[in-house]
């Protein structure tokens, strides 16, 4: 809701929908003019960000409205499950993203179901580019976009974590390991996108021989982090398929 509110969405067009009176508070509270729901009323679209458990309840009571297009963020609900969920022929695209999205820096891959057009795909791509980048691929790809984009930031925490540990371990003070670490990790991740070099030349510019740098990484790819990389990506991506089966 803030991207789009950033983007300049009027928050008279926009209606959210919870079902907790105390979380409707709270986001009257943040979204001022934004109005809130306790059910789901008459809206020309609509994005279901619910647990997949709720999915069904939430699409069927869409369907009594006159809501023509749904993007769905939910994991693990594929397209034609969406689709049967409606009583009535509705676009519906499917969408993952992840947690960045909340500070507007999010990644999103967008599929479009069998009665969503290229207008239907570009409202969605118009929602989710309101919070970051947006790529379009087949729903076959969702997976592998859930194991790399999506569970891809914890790879990045827990990078941030073991560089905190690591600084500890060294002598330094923990509240001075975790500055310098996590501002490291945003630094480098900025650096990358800015400087739109690829990650094995900058890699490279910071590797001096002999120097201190190549001695940390060697260590790294002998203790195998490209592989245990690789493990989590790939055991990310069958779990998320295990989920929509």
């Amino acid at each position: 809701m803030r991207g789009l509110l950033a983007a300049q969405w009027r928050p008279a067009d926009i209606v959210i929908v919870e079902v907790s009176a105390d979380l409707r508070s709270d986001l009257a509270e943040e979204l001022p003019g934004v109005e809130t729901r306790a059910e789901v009323t008459d809206a020309d679209a609509a994005v279901i960000a619910v647990k997949s458990a709720a999915g069904e309840e939430v699409c069927r009571a869409l369907s009594t409205t006159a809501t023509s297009r749904v993007l769905s963020i939910m994991a693990g609900v594929p397209l034609a499950r969406l689709e049967s969920w409606f009583s009535r022929p509705t676009a519906v695209v499917r969408a993952m993203t992840n947690t960045p999205a909340m500070v507007g820096a999010g990644v999103s891959a967008v599929a479009a179901g069998s009665g969503a057009g290229e207008a239907d795909m570009a409202w969605a791509q118009e929602l989710l580019g309101a919070v970051g980048h947006v790529v379009a691929l087949p729903e076959s790809s969702l997976d592998a976009v859930t194991g790399l984009s999506g569970s891809g930031p914890a790879y990045v925490f827990l990078v941030a974590e073991a560089l905190i540990q690591a600084g500890v371990a060294v002598g330094l003070p923990l509240e001075v390991s975790r500055l310098l670490a996590i501002e490291t990790v945003a630094g480098a991740g900025r650096l990358l996108v800015e400087s739109g070099e690829a990650p094995e030349s900058l890699r490279a510019q910071v590797t001096s021989p002999g120097g201190t740098t190549e001695a940390g990484l060697r260590v790294l790819e002998e203790r195998g982090v490209r592989v245990a990389i690789t493990a989590a990506v790939a055991a990310a991506t069958e779990r998320s398929s295990q989920l929509a089966r």
